[in-house]
């Protein structure tokens, strides 16, 4: 829009710039053009008046005006009788085969004056006036004819001048409404800019975008309406994720209620088929916990109650790799750290969230990982960020199941059957994404899968981490 405002506003000043500049130009050049033909066709009368005059003195002083003006200006003068015969030194007309016979003989046999510029546009290289020389006695017989040629080659630079005069000018004009235009538009769409960032924070996730009331009438209205609509929207939102947090909190208390009551019961009878229905019912106690947490984990996220700081990645991974080792243990998995850990990278992390990544993604890869198999955690550093890699020797993910691997309450079919909540990778996308960061799936070399989580490397050094 920017560019379109400056190229319609330079237009415009073109427009101006043509229609006032081209017409004076033209003028000036008709002007030059008239006064150079006025004032050869007065010295070419003035020289035929001698001419006509037979007196030795005025043919004598026609010779001499013919060299004065031969020396002044670029002019030629010739003259002849109407017997054909020269005048004093000065040049006679050639006739035969000539490009003058016809003004010539205009001249001498109809006593009529010709201009003849030798072009139909501006003018050619030279100007050719012939006057006729009457007698001043009886009806004015003609008598002789005096012609000049007037060479243009000086009318020629300074008609350059005042078209490359006004050229440049015109030039330097546009230059000047280019960059007044390109102020001017930046200015006039400066609430459209804010308009747009507004809009595209609100549509990348942040609620809390406003766009500043300004410019004119019209944008300050769109900015009020939209910044009211965001404000409801962000009010709206707010509400629903208050609700989810006190509703999976409140959810909490009974769960864990129900569940040590399922353990009363089957540590009270001894009933194979009660015990089985207990157990069941645990699982699916155990299940909906799981599917609690996942939500107050959610709504926390979206919250965005903390800000990213630095964290040691290398302590983050050793200190969830020590938690889930026991679990793996039991099944015979094994767990591999390989790749660039050190103490040196420290990723942009929220408090809590690498570990609740890496729980969801350890937690899955040892649900698919086949008993005997391995896991293996790397870490890639580069100039920005740092790839954390998790890859499993699971049955893997199709191009259509890893689509959709994200969507929440979307559950993969794993080695040990559709026990897991759905929220699992939601919340790893979630978390990852708040940090600034990018979670994306693969196929494993070899068979799995590969989750790669690509977190933001900090410049300053990590808090002290709390012990636990």
């Amino acid at each position: 829009m920017i560019r379109q405002l400056i190229v319609s506003y330079v237009l415009l000043v073109a427009v101006a710039v043509a229609a006032f500049t081209v017409p004076v130009a033209f003028t000036l050049t008709d002007q030059l053009r008239g006064d150079t033909e006025l004032s050869v066709s007065r010295e070419a009368a003035t020289m035929a008046r001698l001419l006509a005059d037979p007196a030795p003195a005025s043919r004598a002083a026609l010779v001499e005006m013919a060299d004065a003006y031969g020396s002044a200006t670029p002019g030629a003068v010739e003259a002849i009788t109407a017997e054909g015969d020269a005048v004093g030194t000065l040049p006679l007309p050639a006739r035969a085969g000539q490009p003058y016979d016809a003004a010539l003989a205009r001249a001498l046999d109809e006593g009529k004056p010709t201009v003849d510029w030798g072009a139909n546009f501006v003018w050619g290289p030279r100007l050719t006036v012939t006057e006729p020389a009457r007698s001043r006695a009886g009806a004015g017989e003609v008598v002789g004819a005096v012609r000049i040629t007037y060479r243009t080659s000086e009318l020629t630079e300074r008609l350059w001048t005042i078209w490359g005069f006004r050229a440049i000018l015109a030039v330097a004009v546009l230059a000047v409404a280019a960059g007044l235009g390109a102020l001017a538009a930046r200015r006039l769409t400066r609430p459209l800019r804010e308009l747009n960032a507004m809009a595209a924070r609100f549509g990348d996730g942040d609620l809390t975008a406003r766009s500043p009331v300004t410019g004119p009438p019209e944008t300050q209205t769109l900015a009020r309406t939209l910044n009211q609509g965001a404000e409801r929207l962000d009010t709206l939102v707010a509400a629903q994720r208050i609700f989810v947090a006190d509703a999976s909190h409140q959810l909490r208390t009974p769960l864990t209620a129900l569940r040590l009551s399922l353990d009363n019961i089957a540590d009270g009878v001894d009933d194979e088929f009660v015990h089985e229905d207990v157990e069941l019912a645990t699982a699916e106690v155990v299940r909906m916990s799981r599917l609690v947490d996942g939500l107050l984990v959610l709504a926390r996220a979206e919250a965005k109650v903390a800000a990213a700081e630095p964290a040691p990645l290398r302590q983050t991974v050793e200190e969830r790799l020590a938690v889930w080792r026991p679990a793996a243990d039991e099944r015979g998995v094994t767990i591999v750290l390989s790749g660039e850990f050190d103490d040196r990278p420290r990723v942009l992390s929220r408090p809590g969230n690498l570990d609740q990544v890496l729980d969801n993604v350890l937690s899955n890869a040892l649900e698919v990982s086949p008993d005997g198999g391995t896991i293996t955690v790397r870490a890639e550093v580069h100039p920005d960020e740092v790839a954390l890699e998790i890859l499993d020797q699971g049955p893997g993910m199709s191009a259509a199941e890893r689509a959709r691997a994200f969507d929440r309450f979307w559950r993969g079919q794993g080695l040990t059957g559709r026990s897991g909540s759905g929220l699992g990778l939601s919340i790893v996308k979630q978390l990852v994404t708040d940090d600034g960061g990018t979670v994306t799936l693969r196929d494993a070399p070899g068979g799995g899968l590969c989750v790669r989580i690509a977190l933001r490397l900090s410049s300053r050094p990590a808090a002290q981490r709390s012990g636990g």
